[in-house]
């Protein structure tokens, strides 16, 4: 008895804490211009400009100019020498899908079954997740939300991290659909099964792929066919109809493959089933740039902050695997936060940096987590630059963001200015007085 109330305690004591969620206001829509003046403008996608003014209305970058006359109906920030840079991109992630990892019912991002090409990442997004205005603090302001599980886990999302509901938090839905590579590997473990049965169980996945994507073509022929006549319900699939954006090469097909084998089988693979095929992790990347440069393939590189894949490579392989991506000329982002780290989300411009320490030039850097990431998720024309008909999505900062030493004074979101407050912010006020308290801190 006294287990089952003990059971029962734990369940409404943590459905409140999952109840209360973030205390951040969600901003309204930009309803007036704002006015940011004096600022050094990097806007990435050409010259850094200092001394110059932006001028933000419904949302969108209208200018960009030196000494931008005030209107009576503008709010004018003072941006006095500050730094202004568009708002990082995570190109992979899973913040508002996982809040504690340890914890079964805050982790949304799987899925019951192997193949889910019709599971949307958007409509599990929990925008009250503490998460997210964690990581906005440190200038990340949209994630590509991502289902992880089973060998097709569903279809990416694109979200702003500001919102009332997942609905108005979304900005392009969907960005891919997720395959995740099997392994290449043998197992030959103590309780690994036979090598030909590993190597069967893999062709059977492989097989179910080819399937799956000749099932989905030949379904998109025929709804898709003008001339056809009115269907039946039940000659309607929703996985295939799902999957018609991406077999037809409107979309692109994210694979997930870190080992070389995996990566080289995953690019051979998409191209011979004419697929439009980004590469998602890549830590054996710089083993095959080659064959990445040939195929024209991209490269979202999961976490730089990592160790090493095998003891005989350099204990720096993971940081300087940007710059060899770079120099062979293969188009890349950094995606960091790790594959489930939505709690690590905020280092994302961490990984960058590590990047440019070890070989990465600085603007490559903040490319790759700004311009060539939103590029790469189909919304560059959008996104990722400051640019004069861009999302107003930037931020100010008193230093470099790649510095951790930076912070970020005020963020905005489509022109939405954003709450800063978060509960690192929080805890480090309520600590900061105790210390007071107890005069070790003034």
């Amino acid at each position: 008895m006294n287990s089952i109330k003990h059971t029962i305690l734990f369940i409404v004591l943590f459905s409140t804490v999952q109840l209360s969620g973030s205390d951040q206001i969600p901003a309204p829509v930009q309803d007036h211009p704002i006015l940011l003046k004096g600022g050094i403008v990097h806007t990435i996608s050409g010259d850094i400009l200092s001394n110059f003014d932006l001028l933000l209305v419904n949302g969108k970058i209208l200018k960009i100019e030196k000494n931008i006359v005030p209107a009576p109906d503008m709010e004018v920030i003072r941006v006095g020498g500050k730094h202004i840079f568009p708002g990082f991109v995570a190109g992979i992630s899973t913040i508002g899908l996982t809040e504690v990892s340890a914890v079964r019912a805050s982790v949304d991002y799987a899925e019951t079954g192997s193949l889910n090409p019709n599971v949307r990442a958007n409509v599990a997004y929990n925008p009250d997740s503490e998460l997210i205005p964690v990581a906005r603090s440190n200038g990340v302001l949209t994630a590509n939300v991502t289902p992880q599980s089973g060998l097709i886990p569903g279809q990416s999302s694109l979200m702003m991290l500001d919102g009332w509901t997942w609905e108005n938090a979304t900005i392009n839905h969907p960005t891919a659909l997720h395959i995740n590579w099997p392994s290449m590997r043998i197992d030959t473990g103590k309780d690994a099964k036979r090598e030909d049965a590993q190597i069967e169980e893999r062709q059977k996945k492989l097989k179910h792929l080819d399937k799956l994507i000749v099932d989905a073509r030949a379904y998109a022929k025929i709804h898709r066919n003008p001339n056809k006549q009115k269907s039946r319900k039940h000659d309607h699939d929703l996985r295939f109809e799902s999957m018609i954006p991406f077999v037809l090469g409107e979309k692109p097909v994210f694979i997930r493959a870190n080992d070389i084998r995996q990566i080289e089988a995953a690019v051979h693979w998409a191209d011979r089933m004419e697929l439009d095929a980004v590469i998602v992790g890549g830590k054996d990347a710089w083993r095959t740039v080659d064959l990445l440069k040939q195929k024209n393939v991209s490269v979202i590189l999961e976490s730089i902050l990592s160790l090493p894949s095998r003891r005989f490579e350099d204990y720096d392989q993971p940081f300087k695997t940007p710059y060899m991506l770079y120099s062979a000329g293969v188009d890349f982002s950094i995606g960091g936060g790790g594959r489930y780290g939505a709690a690590f989300q905020r280092n994302l411009p961490y990984h960058a940096a590590m990047a440019a320490a070890f070989g990465l030039p600085v603007n490559e850097a903040l490319k790759s987590i700004t311009l060539t990431a939103a590029r790469i998720l189909g919304v560059g024309n959008r996104l990722g630059s400051i640019e004069i008909g861009k999302d107003a999505t930037l931020f100010i900062a008193d230093g470099d963001p790649l510095d951790i030493r930076t912070q970020i004074l005020q963020c905005f979101i489509q022109g939405k200015k954003i709450d800063m407050s978060d509960r690192h912010k929080m805890l480090y006020e309520k600590y900061r007085k105790k210390y007071q308290q107890l005069d070790i801190l003034k």
